[in-house]
């Protein structure tokens, strides 16, 4: 586990323009061309910095710049902040990113720290927080999974942890997949013989389960094993996984020879099975250094204007996975850069291993290392390997960073075409950038929620991913039209309220005329599009376009509470085929007739795509809020079920998940169960949602 964070006591010195009535205002900056701004920008830029130079600390710290709307635009630390922004202000030798930055620059924080390892650490945190669009952004929106070992049982618990660290015990990882952890806890259930079931399926055994028969459990529940001999397993585990791997198998080898000496060659199998399943869980998958016992690694590789991270976590001497990332940045950003800002921003909210393996020299390298060390609470050591295993690693993650980035931009090809498609299939003036589709799912009103779903060039956004639970009393069950209403009052009433519209947006060109739909993209717009730098793509949390999942009904119900809220943003509607048959919908949108697309058109299949995206996600939020109001109200919400067969249910398959796996035949063999009982409960488990 990661020590936590030092508390940094900043003090904070703000420095705003102090002549704002002769600096254009924000809508007339937007609404100026750069031609137009260009030099009296860059101009108003300096000035704003060279009055910000007369109050900036000569202490370590963390500077913003921020533009006229009050949005930080870029996020630096400085061992000496005045001398660091006095440097903005010299009139020549800035690249042009640097000189974008001045220009949109009216304003500037500091915030100073107490030494330069605190600025790099609060630089990190701030940049993760407020993105600014200068720097460079890790895009992370998916936790880690982790291996936890509970610590507040009797008889600690094996499982898989994803997110925030509430429960106590001893948490291991980062692995890169859930495939990975799933196959090392397989592994370990098979060596150390921990329990992974739940609390309450624990407390409810009378007899071992099955993975006591097949030795993966050594049955505490029932007290098969005894407490000391439990405990010495969990010592055992936790010594294994925090990198003492050798120790825990040499003395599992002397166990092993010395009940072989004795005989005793039932217990000499049983430390020959755990051996052997530790060796599986050390052998081989993909690369496995015998020199490296616990380190990250990462290579970073740039093609194209873009960028890719590929990472590769080492633990107790084995590979635990790799994961690729396509860091946020400007073209003319350096590898090293790029690298050590990224690494900061990794770190921020991760255990870190205490070797990092990188591919490019980064600049304050020994600051990084000392910033995480004294984050971690161990030596760190930050390293660029010249030759040996250790360059081989670099150069096998080197390898996946390339084909992993040709993947990316095959795909991110694949997806402009796309999107360039949808705008002229739909009318829309150019792209989307962000499109959001909304749908709902309920059993006859029962448990009603509201899901929205985003996606945009780089794909599915499932970080802004959002649900609705339907609260309106006086809503009628089943009433989709009164639940989409609700849906969308509710999403654009908060983004109103939290990010207030500058500018029109892009509407329908299909609502000034037929002729709109018929008129492709002008290839000049195209082209700006294509061309515009990957560190300033639109981060605007207003949709492009509006996908609903429903027919005219739902768009007009989507019309008018949009329109009362004074919100014009591009509406479709796709409404299922015949018998819900993919590749016969109809599309509905204002101002023009409804129509279908061909069977194999492509932007057909990229709409099915999203629409059955928010399907599942507004699926599975459903079943997980019947779920818990199942596990609230108890099983007697089916009929026919009361407490004596709830409480036979529960004691012969153990959980509510168990149940609700059961076939009919599994449930009949329960007592007090018949089959027309069984069907019951069987369908009220696979009940088709709406």
């Amino acid at each position: 586990m990661s020590a936590p964070k030092k508390d940094i006591e900043p003090e904070v010195e703000i420095v705003e323009d102090d002549e704002e009535a002769t600096l254009p205002s924000a809508d007339e900056v937007e609404l100026q061309s750069p031609a137009d701004r260009g030099e009296d920008s860059l101009a108003a830029g300096r000035d704003a910095i060279l009055r910000a130079v007369e109050h900036a600390p000569a202490q370590p710290g963390v500077y913003r710049m921020i533009d006229g709307r009050g949005d930080v635009l870029y996020v630096g630390k400085a061992k000496n902040v005045r001398n660091r922004i006095r440097a903005y202000a010299r009139p020549t030798g800035l690249d042009t990113r640097i000189e974008r930055m001045i220009a949109a620059t009216r304003a500037l924080e500091f915030v100073v720290t107490r030494t330069e390892t605190e600025a790099l650490l609060l630089e990190a945190n701030l940049i993760k927080r407020l993105r600014p669009r200068f720097n460079v952004l890790l895009r992370d929106d998916k936790s880690f999974p982790y291996i936890l070992i509970t610590s507040d049982h009797w008889a600690p618990q094996i499982l898989k942890h994803r997110g925030a660290r509430t429960r106590a015990g001893h948490y291991y990882g980062p692995f890169a997949s859930v495939w990975a952890v799933n196959r090392t806890i397989n592994a370990l259930q098979r060596a150390f013989l921990l329990r992974s079931c739940s609390d309450p399926f624990f407390e409810s055994r009378t007899r071992p389960c099955l993975l006591y028969q097949i030795k993966r459990c050594s049955a505490p529940c029932t007290e098969e094993i005894e407490f000391n001999e439990y405990a010495a397993l969990v010592r055992e585990t936790n010594e294994f996984l925090s990198g003492r791997s050798k120790a825990v198998k040499d003395e599992l080898a002397r166990e092993m020879e010395a009940a072989s000496s004795g005989l005793d060659f039932e217990r000499a199998a049983i430390y020959r099975d755990r051996l052997a399943a530790l060796s599986a869980i050390q052998a081989h998958q993909g690369v496995n250094p015998r020199g490296v016992e616990e380190a990250d690694v990462f290579a970073l590789h740039q093609q194209g204007g873009f960028a890719c991270v590929e990472v590769f976590f080492f633990r107790t001497g084995q590979n635990w996975g790799n994961r690729a990332y396509f860091p946020k940045a400007d073209r003319s950003i350096s590898a090293g850069e790029i690298l050590g800002a990224f690494l900061a921003q990794f770190y921020d909210d991760k255990p870190c291993p205490r070797q990092i393996l990188i591919s490019h020299d980064i600049d304050d390298r020994e600051l990084l290392a000392e910033a995480l060390g004294s984050k971690s609470g161990h030596k760190i050591e930050v390293m660029v390997p010249r030759r040996g295993e250790k360059k081989d690693l670099i150069e096998h993650a080197l390898a996946n960073a390339r084909e992993a980035l040709g993947r990316k931009l095959a795909e991110t090809s694949s997806q402009q075409r796309l999107l360039r498609l949808l705008a002229e299939t739909f009318g829309l003036v150019r792209p989307p950038q962000r499109i959001e589709v909304y749908d709902n799912s309920h059993i006859q009103g029962s448990n009603a929620v509201g899901a929205m779903i985003v996606a945009g060039p780089e794909g599915f956004r499932k970080r802004d991913y959002r649900k609705f639970n339907i609260r309106s009393a006086g809503l009628t069950p089943g009433d989709d039209f009164a639940m989409m209403r609700e849906v969308l009052g509710r999403r654009f009433k908060r983004l109103l309220a939290e990010a207030p519209r500058v500018s029109a947006v892009a509407d329908l060109a299909a609502s000034a005329g037929p002729a709109a739909h018929e008129a492709p993209l002008p290839q000049e717009e195209i082209d700006l599009l294509q061309s515009e730098p990957a560190g300033n793509e639109s981060e605007s949390p207003w949709p492009d376009l509006v996908l609903i999942d429903g027919g005219q009904g739902q768009l007009t119900a989507a019309r008018e509470v949009l329109a009362e809220l004074g919100v014009d943003v591009p509406l479709v509607a796709i409404a299922k085929g015949p018998d819900r048959d993919a590749g016969r919908e109809t599309f509905f949108i204002p101002g023009r007739d409804s129509f279908k697309l061909a069977p194999r058109d492509p932007v057909l299949y990229f709409v099915e795509r999203l629409r059955d995206e928010a399907h599942r996600f507004a699926v599975g939020s459903h079943r997980a809020r019947r779920m818990r109001d199942l596990r609230e109200a108890g099983l007697q919400e089916i009929a026919g079920i009361g407490p004596t067969r709830k409480r036979a249910l529960l004691h012969h398959f153990g959980t509510l998940k168990a149940i609700e796996r059961a076939s009919v035949n599994d449930l009949m063999q329960v007592d007090g169960i018949n089959a027309e009982t069984a069907r019951r409960i069987y369908e009220f488990f696979h009940e088709v949602t709406a």
